[in-house]
């Protein structure tokens, strides 16, 4: 309509001029240069739009840099050079590799660009090169084409980023300061997840936050307990505080799988996967390393599951998880991964590696870091048949120096295992016997903490035995093993020290107990032998100090058992595996049940973490030592407690009676409005008493029914 309009004011201009617009040819109408007599064209109003931003479609292009120079003649060499070297990584398009001439001098440009079916192929292909070095004159600079869209904008002069007033925040570790000392835990069911106090005075949880659709996958608490992690297609989010629970960080990651802290807090992990193009391909992995307090990427790696998925236990699609292993600490200075034959180990100052290497380590099957210290405790295999003994070994990180190897032969399998001070190491070693058709097994214990590191070998009294589990005592110095390959199994207990002895010894073996499982106290001392699975969720909390059995128990189909992080209560969980009896129970340290929650579609149980006391160790032990004085107010608080909830019981007991004398009295109320009645029923008869009648048994004859039959008789038969 506008169109019609303007070709009206047109024709009607030229009529007052006297022009005949049938013989003017407007196509050759040519404006002065820089002159538009007002009139916009429609690709000036495009560029008058304000930041609009478009995609520019080449994602799957990469520019690489840093080439060398050649003619004519050598063009062709260079391109298959090139062409050989990025045709590995992904499938380069027919045309696909473009390398610019000048067409002064006929040499190449020293840049060439190359497109791939996939944007995923590019981005790889950018990780993989950027930096390989072709000759020492000729070190690759790899970019994203899309990337130099960004670098055109980077303004030429430098301004200063703008300051905004400093806004207090939460404190963080207010849950600390709790006047109960109640520790909290998170619960997913259904849809909801819900935090709560442990109440377990008042027999109950204490509600504290509750949300609908928190998260997409799963919850996680950081090791520390400041954070709360959630999951989500875009990436991962962290929550905190002690009872509002603000979204502090976001963490962009599309499709997150999988998502792990550092030991610290520092640093956050996360892990996705994507399926190839071609179906032959291994999955697209992308790792990030967040700062967790600003968000930022601080170092991704990007590759084919292939790349990651060595060692360990499978975790998504092949990949071992985690991935990468903190060193222990809260400092989270290093942190490692294995590769092939390689032991790669970063330092978090420049997320590099150290000393801009890999540890080269032949055939690695797994390795560990010692939970105070940076010591890697690894394992390799045994080689060539058996002419290559398998070996445990402790590094020192940064100098990499070997502090301490043991060979070992005849190797089935091996499992680490370091105890939480970082005191001692125990390798569970499974060995073929002489005719290789059954193992053994027995442990190589090391004394890290001693001269020369000694270590010192372990055997069971049936060496036959299956190691079913095995846990160190935290902060301790005792272990246990559960053997056997009995439906009912061994438990035995072992000391590294006892008394001056500083070698290992047995203090007892517990015969033919349900258990398959083991989980200490945080604090030592107790220990509950578990029977999951088969056994249908038998309990038994044990005192190693006693050296007796403080209670027996049963949670029916329990999956999941943890501690709260002070040692004086202990969950247990049926998780939607199964379908019936969802829910939890909490129990003291000691065994006694204290309160069930039931809940459907019940997906997960956590307690929230507690950072390490600022105590000393002797401030420790001389509390304990004085707990008698400590525990004074404890006591008179729990006195209170106890009154309370006995009034509270003896409230509800005199309820109910007051309910059942209600009903009485309103049934003695109904049975005397019905009296005249009942007489009329009793023909007159007035008295209620059954003792004024007399039972007489008066015997009634009544036909019920009558047939007739007619029978037919043969002839001869009367």
């Amino acid at each position: 309509m506008a169109d019609v309009m303007v070709m009206k004011e047109i024709e009607d201009t030229a009529l007052r001029l006297g022009l005949d617009l049938s013989t003017l040819d407007l196509d050759s109408v040519r404006l002065p240069p820089g002159e538009n007599c007002g009139i916009l064209s429609d690709d000036d109003e495009v560029y008058q739009e304000d930041n609009l931003e478009f995609e520019s479609g080449f994602g799957n292009i990469i520019v690489v840099d840093n080439l060398p120079v050649v003619p004519k003649e050598k063009f062709e060499k260079l391109e298959g050079v090139v062409r050989k070297i990025y045709s590995q990584i992904g499938v380069i398009k027919e045309d696909g590799l473009w390398m610019p001439v000048d067409p002064e001098t006929d040499k190449t440009l020293g840049y060439c660009f190359i497109e791939y079916n996939t944007p995923q192929e590019a981005e790889l292909a950018k990780e993989k090169t950027h930096g390989y070095k072709l000759d020492r004159a000729h070190i690759f600079c790899v970019s994203m084409f899309d990337d130099f869209d960004r670098f055109m904008k980077v303004p030429n002069e430098w301004a200063p980023p703008e300051t905004k007033p400093y806004a207090p925040g939460e404190n963080l570790q207010h849950w600390l300061t709790d006047a109960k000392a109640r520790d909290q835990f998170v619960i997913r069911a259904g849809s909801d997840t819900e935090v709560l106090w442990n109440d377990a005075r008042h027999l109950k949880p204490d509600p504290v936050y509750k949300r609908a659709f928190w998260t997409e996958s799963f919850v996680q608490w950081s090791p520390l307990g400041t954070y709360l992690a959630t999951v989500h297609r875009q990436g991962a989010a962290v929550w905190g505080g002690s009872s509002s629970f603000n979204r502090l960080m976001r963490y962009a990651h599309p499709q997150v799988k999988l998502i792990d802290f550092s030991p610290g807090e520092k640093y956050l992990v996360t892990y996705s996967s994507n399926e190839p193009s071609n179906p032959r391909d291994a999955n697209r992995v992308v790792i990030n390393i967040f700062d967790v307090r600003t968000g930022k990427v601080m170092r991704d790696f990007k590759g084919s599951a292939d790349d990651f998925a060595v060692g360990g236990a499978g975790g998504v699609t092949g990949v071992s998880w985690p991935v990468f292993k903190w060193s222990g600490g809260r400092d989270d200075k290093y942190f490692a991964r294995m590769g092939k034959n390689v032991l790669s180990v970063y330092e978090t100052e420049t997320f590099s590696l150290v000393d801009k290497k890999s540890l080269k380590v032949e055939h690695i099957m797994d390795f560990c870091w010692s939970p105070t210290d940076p010591i890697i405790a690894l394992f390799v295999p045994e080689m060539g048949g058996g002419n290559q003994p398998a070996r445990v070994s402790l590094i020192q990180v940064p100098s990499k120096e070997e502090l301490r190897q043991k060979n070992l032969f005849s190797v089935s399998d091996c499992k680490i295992y370091w105890q939480s001070n970082g005191d001692y190491l125990a390798v569970n070693v499974e060995r073929y016997t002489k005719t290789k058709k059954s193992t053994y097994t027995g442990f190589e214990l090391f004394r890290i903490k001693e001269r020369d590191i000694p270590i010192e070998v372990l055997e069971l009294e049936n060496k036959n035995d299956k190691i079913i589990a095995f846990a160190w005592e935290p902060k301790g110095h005792r272990f246990v093993v559960i053997h056997g390959d009995n439906p009912k199994p061994d438990v035995s207990i072992y000391s590294m020290r006892t008394g001056q002895n500083s070698r290992v010894s047995k203090l007892t073996t517990l015969k033919g107990k349900q258990a398959n499982a083991l989980f200490w106290s945080p604090a030592g001392r107790y220990i509950v032998l578990a029977g999951l699975k088969g056994f249908n969720g038998q309990l038994e909390f044990y005192n190693v100090d006693e050296l007796e059995t403080m209670a027996t128990a049963e949670h029916f189909m329990a999956t999941d058992i943890e501690w709260d992080p002070t040692g004086r209560y202990v969950a247990t969980a049926v998780t939607s595996v199964h379908e019936m009896e969802n829910g939890f129970n909490i129990w003291s340290f000691n065994g006694k049940h204290l309160y069930r929650i039931l809940k459907d579609h019940f997906f997960q149980f956590l307690w929230r973490p507690r950072p390490p006391s600022f105590l000393s160790p002797e401030k420790e032990e001389e509390i304990a030592k004085n707990l008698k004085k400590y525990s004074k107010k404890y006591e008179a608080e729990d006195q209170d407690v106890s009154l309370l909830l006995s009034e509270q019981e003896r409230d509800k007991r005199r309820m109910l009676k007051e309910d059942w004398d209600k009903w009485i009295h309103e049934w003695k109320r109904i049975h005397e409005e019905e009296s005249l009645h009942r007489q009329k029923l009793r023909d007159g008869e007035a008295s209620d008493e059954e003792e004024e009648y007399e039972a007489k048994d008066i015997e009634v004859e009544e036909v019920i029914d009558v047939s007739e039959e007619v029978l037919h008789l043969e002839y001869g038969q009367e």
